[in-house]
């Protein structure tokens, strides 16, 4: 039987919610792997909406729910519904959403707070050692929640270009965190909180290797299941 895995949104949109291509990556990855996935999102608002288009802010109020739902192809659940109990492993693709939404880290950097809803999602796994999986700035949710576990955003000097937030691994460490510097087409696992973590679109780098790091990290989340 496959493993069961809840897959928490944070929208639907790079700039506001949660990044698309690294939702579907997830999803491929774990469709491979046979797990049974379940969708969730906090039925909140949105902490602002982006015209993606212009890049600049919409003045309209969305719902990280009804957003969410976009991706999920309308099957999807108040995260608030989410038990523990009834899966095997969580996985939080990254996207501005996560930052914005589903904690103030966009705002307020390493002195953020985390929604409740995901905070206490995130501790129900860590208590039950299930597995987390993170990419991109979702990390940080883990840094936040869990001091003195080991992630990774990437690199922790912005080499070649390639990684122009890598002040993000600072941050982290600040945390009381350890950060991990690995490629695009990695991830790091840190064996005794079971949490899975790679860089996704903190690299600047060709859409299939960033798809085959999210694939390194589910493989790794799947494992641990």
């Amino acid at each position: 039987m496959g493993k069961r895995v809840a897959l928490v949104l944070a929208g639907c949109g790079v700039f506001d919610g949660s990044e698309i291509h690294e939702a579907s990556a997830a999803l491929v990855h774990l469709s491979r792997g046979g797990a049974e996935v379940k969708i969730f999102a906090p039925n909140i608002e949105q902490r602002d909406v982006v015209n993606h288009l212009k890049g600049s802010p919409a003045e309209e109020k969305r719902n990280v729910l009804v957003e969410s739902a976009r991706l999920a192809r309308g099957n999807i659940q108040d995260l608030a519904e989410l038990k523990a109990s009834e899966f095997d492993a969580v996985i939080f693709p990254g996207g501005f959403g996560v930052a914005k939404n589903l904690c103030s880290w966009a705002v307020d950097g390493k002195n953020c707070s985390v929604n409740d809803h995901v905070k206490s999602t995130l501790q129900a796994f860590h208590s039950a050692k299930k597995p987390i999986g993170l990419c991109c700035i979702s990390p940080v949710l883990a840094a936040k929640v869990f001091p003195g576990c080991e992630v990774t955003v990437g690199q922790d000097k912005n080499v070649d270009g390639r990684f122009p937030d890598a002040e993000t691994a600072s941050a982290i460490v600040e945390l009381g965190c350890k950060h991990i510097c690995k490629n695009v087409n990695e991830s790091h696992v840190d064996k005794a909180n079971k949490i899975v973590t790679t860089c996704a679109f903190m690299c600047k780098a060709p859409l299939h290797e960033i798809f085959d790091g999210i694939g390194t990290m589910v493989q790794e989340v799947l494992k641990l299941a």
